[in-house]
């Protein structure tokens, strides 16, 4: 993008138009929130209902964290190709079919398949609407926005887990993926008509139709039209994902990709093992997924915070200072000390820090890569994450399940956050950069 094209949004305050496109984005994620842990919110019916052992429910959990890995990296890369309006109308489409499916499931099988389609559409979402919310905001606020954007994901957990109690006790676990697609079916006119492609995608795409889609959003947005598309850019003969590990990018790659694996190892001990160790601990089962709420709440203020203070702090700076708090409480967790309502206290705080890391990441992926590969280089990150999330939960059982203790097993995962602290100290403050030629 041009210096004098990217000035007519980076220079001018955010229209109520673009913070639209941002609240539609949020509200997407919060899909995405609800869709991921609405196994987790079914799975004492399901395990009920086909007298399903830990180890087989163990596996269907784990099924859309599969299939988020390759959606996140196999449509990150598309997003950046076919643009990221006609990815995320795509996501929906495949998570609305998923969820709708998973509610008619008759065998662990057949569930399972379903959850690893509802997971391709969430990882490649997140991907593509990671990029679209940087692109719509000006330069003043984009941190704020995409951090504000990522809060959607536990607030669609926090959403989904109350509403959820609800349709299990009246309906049975099939209700909660049949309101699941429901909502995300509803999605798809809404970003048909409220959300076009952004406007840097369009002017690197150069589309015939590049001009008057360009201008017909700058309208809406309240800002001036541009006359004619500017220069071609100079085209890289790499592909977007080989680009990740040219000697320009290679080293920011390695590190956020680093970081966000060992971190996301701990998110996933936390909000996938929070109400098993809790009913160990003797609570009864419903103070157990309170907890678990209470943890995603915590996680939602923690997205809010962190991205207020990015006006005011650095968000490297930020990012790394509540992931080392992630450390310490995920340590204090694994005390597991106090009555229901410390440990309540705890999660929440816990939730808190590591939810604000995981948001933190985000950011900092939308502001260390171009346009060109934005989506590309989230949806490797969070892929090669997503991946390596499979195996915290896994890992955590296995530690238990050699009668290693909870502070121990407490104090294995906290190492995750530990490693990305340093991969984050080792990141230099990544620029806001796009590809410029002359106007």
């Amino acid at each position: 993008m041009t210096q004098a094209a990217r000035a007519l949004i980076d220079d001018r305050p955010m229209s109520a138009f673009q913070w639209r496109v941002v609240a539609i984005m949020i509200g997407l994620n919060a899909i995405d929130g609800f869709d991921v842990l609405a196994i987790s919110f079914a799975s004492p019916g399901i395990a009920r209902d086909w007298s399903l052992n830990p180890a087989a429910l163990g596996i269907v959990l784990s099924m859309e964290l599969i299939g988020m890995a390759f959606g996140s990296m196999a449509l990150g890369n598309l997003a950046d190709r076919i643009g990221r309006r006609k990815t995320i109308i795509g996501c929906l489409v495949a998570m609305s079919i998923g969820m709708l499916l998973a509610g008619q499931a008759s065998d662990l099988t057949m569930l399972c398949l379903f959850r690893v389609l509802t997971g391709v559409g969430i990882g490649g979402m997140l991907a593509a609407t990671n990029a679209a919310v940087s692109e719509v905001a000006n330069d003043r606020r984009r941190d704020l926005c995409v951090l504000l954007m990522a809060g959607g994901f536990p607030l669609g957990a926090v959403i989904g887990g109350s509403i959820s109690a609800t349709l299990l006790a009246d309906y049975g676990w099939q209700a909660i993926f049949q309101l699941g697609a429901l909502v995300t079916l509803a999605f798809i006119p809404i970003v048909w008509w409220f959300a076009p492609e952004s406007i840097a995608f369009e002017l690197r795409r150069r589309d015939p139709k590049a001009l008057a889609s360009i201008n017909a959003t700058l309208i809406r947005m309240g800002h001036p039209t541009i006359d004619a598309l500017p220069s071609a850019a100079p085209v890289d003969s790499k592909l977007p994902f080989a680009r990740l590990f040219s000697p320009e990018f290679v080293r920011t790659t390695l590190l956020l990709t680093t970081a966000y694996l060992a971190h996301i190892m701990t998110y996933y001990f936390i909000f996938k093992w929070i109400p098993k160790i809790i009913a160990d601990m003797g609570h009864a089962s419903a103070a157990a997924v309170g907890v678990l709420v209470w943890a995603n709440v915590g996680g939602v203020c923690g997205a809010l915070v962190i991205g207020l203070l990015t006006a005011r702090i650095k968000l490297r700076l930020l990012t790394i200072a509540v992931m080392a708090l992630s450390v310490v409480l995920v340590v204090l967790f694994g005390r597991g000390a106090g009555d229901i309502a410390t440990l309540t206290l705890i999660a929440t705080a816990t939730g808190f820090v590591t939810t604000a890391s995981v948001v933190g990441l985000y950011g900092l992926l939308a502001s260390s890569f171009p346009t060109e590969v934005r989506a590309t280089a989230t949806g490797f990150t969070i892929g090669v994450g997503r991946g390596g999330a499979v195996l915290a939960p896994m890992l955590a059982g296995g530690l238990f399940a050699a009668n290693f203790g909870l502070a121990v097993v407490a104090l294995i995962m906290a190492l995750g956050s530990l490693v990305g602290v340093f991969a984050l100290l080792a990141l230099k403050d990544a620029s806001k950069r796009e590809t410029l030629v002359p106007a």
